[in-house]
C-alpha cells in the first residue's frame, strides 16, 4: 500500500515538475505584484459555474504582471466528447487573435525599409486598383463608384481598407452578400486565388473613410508573403514565433499537435444549434493572417509580453520600442468613422492601432482598464489584452464560437482588475 502511495507522489511531482519547466514566463507570489490570492481565486469559481453549467467545455487563463505570471491555470475539459481534462498547453484555434501576429511580421518588413504605411496596396496586387465602391441607394440597388484615393497599406492594419467579412450579424447590406466569410476563402484556394477573388467584389466604402472590420490583414499577410517571397507561416516561424520561443504556434497543426487541440460542444449552450470550429478540422490552402492560426495561451502570453516590454523578450528583440509604440496607438483619426464598438460591445472608448484596439479614454467601455490598453480577441472565443499602465498581460482561450465568447471578455477582464490591490 505504501508503496503505491509513494509511486503516486512520485507521479505528482514529476507531473509538477513539467508543469514547472512549462510556464511560459518566470511565476510570481500574486501578492508581490499587486495581484490578491483571494481576488484571483474568483476566476477558479467563475469558470468552475460556467463548466457545471454546462455553458463552456474548459478554459486556460495566463495572467502576468511586471513580466511574471499569477496566474497559470486549465479548467474543464479539452474535448467535451471525450472527456480529456483540460491541459494548459492546449492548443487553441486563435481566429482575429492571428491579425496582432501578422501585423508584427508586417512591421519587421517596415522596419527593413520594405513595406512603408504608405505603400499603396496595388504596387503589391495590381488588381486592387480597379475595385469599384459599393453604394446602396434607396431603392436599395447597388451603385458602383470609383476610388476617390487609393488602398494603402495604412488602411490594411487599421481596417479602413473599405473591405470587409461576410458572413456576420450585421452583415446584411448588398455589400456584405457578396463577401465569403473570414475563413472560406483560406479553405477554398491559395494566396493569389483569395486575391482574385476578393478584388472582384465592391468595396464597403471608400478607402480611409471608415472601420469596416474584414479581410484587410487577410490581405496584409499575403503582401508579407510577396515581399518576403516566403509563406506567412514561415516568416512569422522564423521571425516572430521561434526567436520567443511560441512552441505551437502555427497554421497548420501536425499530428503530435492535434489531440491537444481545443473543441467545443456540439451545440451552442444559448440557442442549442449546432456549431463547429471548422479549422479544426479542415486544412487550409493558404496561411491567412485575419483568421487561420493556432497556438497554446502560454505562446500567445510571450507573444503579449514581447509587445508589452517594447518589442522585446528575454533577450530577443522583434521590433523597436517606437514601433510598438506606433502600433499601440489609435491611427483613428476624427475624419473616420469609427465602429470599432460595433464589432465587440464593450469596446466602447476603443480606437484601433496597428491591428488592435486601443483604449483612447478612461470610462465609457463596460470593463475597467487605462487608457493605452490594446487587445483583440478571437470569435473562437479567446482573448488578450495589454495594460501599459498596470505592466499588464492577459490571454484567455476557450472553445466557444458562439455569442458567449463576448460574455466571458467581459467578464473575465472584471474578474482580474477586480483582484488587482495596486
Amino acid at each position: 500500500m505504501n508503496k503505491t502511495i509513494a509511486m503516486i507522489a512520485a507521479a505528482a511531482a514529476v507531473i509538477t515538475l513539467g508543469v514547472a519547466r512549462a510556464a511560459p514566463l518566470p511565476e510570481a507570489n500574486p501578492d508581490d505584484v499587486g495581484f490578491s490570492r483571494e481576488g484571483l481565486t474568483r476566476l477558479d469559481d467563475f469558470f468552475a459555474r460556467e463548466i457545471a453549467a454546462k455553458r463552456v467545455p474548459g478554459a486556460v487563463v495566463a495572467i502576468a504582471r511586471d513580466g511574471k505570471l499569477v496566474h497559470y491555470k486549465a479548467y474543464g475539459l479539452l474535448a467535451p466528447d471525450k472527456g480529456t481534462p483540460m491541459p494548459v498547453d492546449a492548443i487553441f484555434a486563435l481566429a482575429s487573435m492571428t491579425k496582432p501576429m501578422a501585423a508584427v511580421a508586417g512591421l519587421t518588413l517596415m522596419e527593413q525599409g520594405r513595406l512603408p504605411l504608405q505603400a499603396k496596396l496595388s504596387n503589391y496586387y495590381p488588381g486592387f486598383a480597379d475595385m469599384k465602391v459599393g453604394v446602396t441607394e434607396a431603392n436599395g440597388s447597388l451603385n458602383l463608384e470609383p476610388q476617390a484615393s487609393p488602398i494603402f497599406i495604412h488602411d490594411l492594419y487599421r481596417h479602413t481598407s473599405g473591405l470587409m467579412y461576410g458572413g456576420r450579424p450585421d452583415s446584411s447590406s448588398p455589400v456584405a452578400r457578396q463577401y465569403p466569410d473570414g475563413t472560406a476563402p483560406a479553405i477554398e484556394g491559395d494566396t493569389q486565388a483569395f486575391i482574385d477573388r476578393i478584388t472582384k467584389l465592391p468595396l464597403a466604402h471608400q478607402p480611409s473613410t471608415e472601420f469596416e472590420y474584414g479581410f484587410s490583414i487577410d490581405v496584409l499577410g499575403a503582401v508579407v508573403e510577396k515581399v518576403s517571397e516566403q509563406k506567412l507561416g514561415d516568416y512569422l516561424a522564423a521571425n516572430v514565433w521561434q526567436p520567443l520561443g511560441m512552441k505551437d504556434a502555427t497554421f497548420h497543426p501536425t499530428d503530435a499537435q492535434r489531440p491537444r487541440l481545443a473543441r467545443p460542444f456540439a451545440n451552442d449552450p444559448l440557442t442549442g444549434k449546432p456549431q463547429t470550429i471548422k479549422l479544426l478540422d479542415t486544412p487550409t490552402k493558404f496561411d491567412c493572417g485575419g483568421a487561420c492560426s493556432f497556438a497554446t495561451m502560454g505562446d500567445y502570453v510571450r507573444f503579449g509580453q514581447m509587445l508589452l516590454n517594447g518589442g522585446e523578450l528575454d533577450g530577443q528583440r522583434i521590433l523597436s520600442p517606437k514601433t510598438v509604440h506606433h502600433m499601440t496607438t489609435n491611427h483613428l483619426g476624427p475624419e473616420i468613422k469609427n465602429n470599432v464598438a460595433n464589432i465587440e460591445p464593450h469596446r466602447a472608448g476603443f480606437g484601433f492601432g496597428l491591428s488592435v484596439a486601443v483604449r483612447t479614454g478612461e470610462g465609457l467601455s463596460s470593463v475597467p482598464g487605462n487608457p493605452g490598453e490594446f487587445t483583440w480577441n478571437g470569435a473562437y472565443g479567446t482573448q488578450f489584452f495589454c495594460d501599459p499602465k498596470e505592466r499588464l498581460v492577459v490571454v484567455v482561450g476557450t472553445a466557444a464560437p458562439g455569442e458567449l465568447r463576448k460574455y466571458y471578455r467581459e467578464q473575465v477582464q472584471d474578474i482580474v482588475y477586480g483582484a488587482m490591490t495596486k
